[in-house]
């Protein structure tokens, strides 16, 4: 899908997106999936007649698709309006079937459905640990080890940081709470589709994950419930997906999140290769014309797609809206944190200073893009670093 076209006050200009890891666009064949269940299966597949019925069996087949995308059983499969209800639902049923256990264990780089929740359960009397990260981005597993006690409810760990694409060691950290006997989530929003994820082992209780992160349409998700685990619904109210989340099925988005989950399965190994050499070159290409250029985070274990850069000179802000001016979509953190005037809380807690943080823009790739638009993106870069960073000399000589 490369050079989308927009009309922007009457003139028509090119627009390439960096910006996966906030949304992506709508595969077209998840969208041939969907548009049926608009349109001429509009049934309710919670009702006894054939024509619900068979819409009942396409959600079905989307839970399987999902699936075998995660490698588990499709009956551990919720599915969710998006992956914050997904984050929420996993630790609110595990601290409502648990009372007595007023001890949670997250990071301070989680996503705000983590973070946002983590602060309000706070307030209500729970106790808080939050793990530190190195300046890889990395977690502290000794220090996650030795904070686990028996009064701890649930460990929350993200797969992959939206901000900056680093991986955390999920399996060593899945290990460590088998071992303390620990309930684990991870938000793996960032991570579905993009990374292969194998869930037959069992040491993981609860997975979120968001169908706009993988070409589905927002406003649907799903929760992977492992089937030993015991579950309290946060939506109570019908009996739908087997008495575990209550509300009409959202079917046409379903089955496009079930198609999607197909397609990410097939293009697994595209997303590991050609996907994660747009992002080396673009990185390369950035390098070589502008000076001062970083890395934010852990460069061996990280995401395919995620490029964050520190340009030294340079403020986000400015050169966002020099990149907007020339149909550039990239961002400088979290769509969700968008707006805000704090620097990143990933960034900071990584030890970065808020210069840095205030330097910083994230690239995020995906397989619609283009080696041309790599090349381009590049050079509009780099002349925005230039024009700001002329700016800024500008006003020290003054």
């Amino acid at each position: 899908m490369p050079f989308v076209f927009a009309l922007i006050r009457g003139l028509e200009v090119f627009m390439i997106y960096l910006d996966n890891n906030a949304t992506t666009a709508i595969d077209p064949q998840v969208l041939d999936a969907m548009l049926p269940y608009l349109k001429e299966q509009y049934g309710n597949p919670s009702s006894a007649y054939a024509f619900g019925k068979k819409v009942a069996r396409a959600v079905e087949n989307a839970r399987e698709q999902v699936a075998a995308l995660l490698h588990c059983d499709p009956a551990e499969i919720v599915f969710t309006s998006c992956g914050t209800e997904s984050d929420n639902t996993a630790v609110q049923s595990t601290l409502w079937i648990d009372r007595d256990r007023k001890h949670i264990i997250t990071s301070k780089v989680e996503h705000s459905a983590i973070l946002r929740q983590a602060e309000a359960l706070a307030r209500r009397g729970y106790e808080i640990t939050w793990i530190e990260v190195d300046e890889r981005g990395l977690p502290d597993l000794a220090a996650l080890e030795e904070a686990i006690r028996p009064d701890t409810a649930i460990v929350s760990l993200m797969w992959a940081n939206n901000e900056t694409g680093v991986l955390f060691p999920i399996a060593e950290i899945a290990a460590i709470c088998q071992r303390k006997q620990t309930i684990f989530h991870t938000d793996a929003v960032q991570a579905v589709g993009k990374v292969p994820i194998d869930l037959r082992a069992g040491n993981i209780q609860f997975l979120a994950l968001s169908g706009h992160k993988l070409h589905a349409p927002k406003g649907v998700g799903a929760l992977y419930v492992n089937r030993r685990t015991r579950f309290n619904p946060f939506l109570i109210g019908g009996s739908q997906e087997e008495k575990r989340r209550g509300g009409t099925e959202n079917t046409a988005s379903i089955v496009a999140l079930g198609k999607a989950a197909e397609l990410a399965l097939e293009h697994l190994t595209e997303e590991n290769t050609r996907v994660r050499d747009l992002r080396d070159r673009f990185e390369q290409d950035v390098m070589k014309r502008i000076s001062g250029v970083r890395i934010n985070g852990d460069t061996e274990h990280r995401l395919p797609n995620t490029a964050n850069l520190a340009i030294e000179g340079a403020d986000s802000e400015a050169l966002l809206m020099l990149l907007d001016q020339k149909g550039v979509c990239c961002s400088a953190g979290s769509a969700c944190t968008a707006g805000s005037l704090e620097p990143s809380h990933v960034l900071r807690a990584m030890g970065f200073s808020t210069d840095r943080a205030r330097a910083s823009l994230r690239f995020s790739f995906g397989r619609f893009n283009t080696e041309e638009e790599v090349s381009a993106v590049a050079n509009i870069l780099a002349a925005a670093v230039e024009k700001v960073r002329g700016a800024n000399r500008g006003v020290l000589a003054a």
